[in-house]
């Protein structure tokens, strides 16, 4: 593989390392801790293992599985099911672990799988020499690796649960009696540091033209939404949902965007149209990581035979090449920053249109790309399984694509309806 094959996108900031299977701290939980010093010790990198349950724990209260959780958490893990949080370990990342070094998959799996648990049974899977000789423990599900981003992983720490403050009407987190002997309640589950440990590089982090490769965090503290207080969890967790919708969302977009289009009369009965797409629901760049490509239009339908007619373009993107080595440009919108498009109406005798702004969304084009370029590249020597996994891959990416419009309005005689 190529030199700079080794990144891939599997970018990972700390070294993974010690026991795969037993090693356990009970009683760290303390909920009057302030959110600063919990986020330090939660996600400590790499997460040790969990050890064994406590002893009077039944099998369902010991599992780390999402299905286990699903008994008590309905609604939390169907919500997480169709989540890209339940996809974080697609094969998009399997056909990676298959060829990268161990080492720098484990360092992955810090954001990917990030359970201990989960990274052992991958080695055990792959063959790694390292790998643990033992079978997992029983609360351990033989496919956690598999399920990406679990419960467990933000919510569980030596067996003891955390979570937020109980919403109205719950019961508190200590409350006796409680399955798994309740959990742990701290502010930090609410607060935008929180999602940092994944979504936000250290400043000395992989970066290009001097811009950090992941800088939400940032971004989010730079713009008003923080001011305003809004954090992560505002549009991302609304009531709690375990959702985490982003761009892959047609809705999200929508809410991120907004587009206003307005016309002028020019010399010899000519139209000009013009639109701004501003970033106005976004609490940080439009889009925030370098992956996806949104390409907008400003689209005319009119004529006798409703031609379409695209009036202005523009790309919004931070793209770069596929081993992330140089970067071609970043036309991204900071939170407030607009996109303007503007053209003149054909002169075709019409005087009827139909106006608008089309966003085509390409969530994962940059992996599109990679993907591509791995498969047909000759260098690159993958086994057939692993070939076939990265062609699947691939082809889940580019099913990913979706077109909305904005500010759709008509135009009859001259007039903006």
């Amino acid at each position: 593989m190529r030199p700079g094959a080794a990144a891939l996108l599997l970018i990972a900031l700390v070294a993974a390392g010690g026991a795969w299977w037993m090693v356990s701290s009970h009683g760290q939980g303390r909920s009057a801790e302030g959110v600063d010093a919990f986020l330090e010790r939660h996600w400590s990198k790499p997460l040790p293992p969990q050890g064994a349950p406590p002893d009077h724990f039944s099998p369902r209260e010991a599992s780390l599985s999402p299905q286990s959780c699903a008994e008590c958490h309905a609604e939390q893990h169907r919500d997480w099911s169709g989540s890209l949080h339940s996809r974080t370990m697609d094969k998009g990342i399997l056909w990676q672990a298959r060829v990268l070094p161990s080492d720098q998959v484990k360092r992955c799996l810090d954001c990917h799988a990030p359970l201990a648990e989960q990274k052992a049974l991958l080695a055990q899977s792959l063959g790694w020499p390292e790998a643990p000789q033992d079978p997992p423990p029983e609360y351990v599900s033989p496919d956690l690796h598999r399920q990406g981003l679990v419960c467990a992983a933000c919510h569980v720490r030596a067996h003891q649960r955390f979570g937020p403050p109980p919403g109205p009407g719950r019961p508190a987190g200590d409350t006796p009696g409680l399955p798994h002997d309740g959990f742990v309640a701290s502010a930090a589950f609410a607060d935008s540091r929180f999602c940092a440990s994944c979504h936000q590089f250290p400043e000395d982090g992989p970066a290009l033209n001097g811009k950090l490769l992941e800088n939400t965090l940032n971004e989010w503290r730079a713009s008003r939404h923080a001011r305003e207080g809004r954090q992560c969890q505002t549009c991302h967790m609304p009531d709690r949902r375990h959702e985490w919708k982003g761009i892959h969302d047609p809705g999200m977009v929508r809410q991120a965007l907004s587009a206003g289009i307005r016309t002028e009369a020019e010399a010899a009965g000519r139209v000009r149209v013009r639109a701004e797409i501003r970033n106005t629901g976004a609490g940080h760049y439009f889009p925030t990581y370098l992956v996806p490509r949104v390409r907008l239009q400003l689209v005319a339908e009119g004529g006798a035979g409703g031609e379409r007619h695209v009036l202005d373009e523009a790309i919004v993107s931070r793209e770069t090449d596929i081993w992330l080595s140089e970067e071609y440009s970043d036309t991204r919108l900071a939170p407030d920053a607009a996109q303007m498009l503007e053209g003149l109406l054909p002169e075709i005798g019409s005087t009827e249109w139909r106006l608008y702004v089309q966003v085509d969304v390409a969530p994962k084009e940059h992996y599109e790309r990679m993907f591509a370029g791995v498969l047909n590249d000759s260098e690159v020597k993958l086994d057939r399984e692993t070939r076939t996994i990265l062609a699947a891959a691939l082809a889940e990416a580019r099913n990913t694509r979706y077109v909305l419009r904005l500010g759709e309005r008509a135009l009859t005689h001259g007039i903006a309806n």
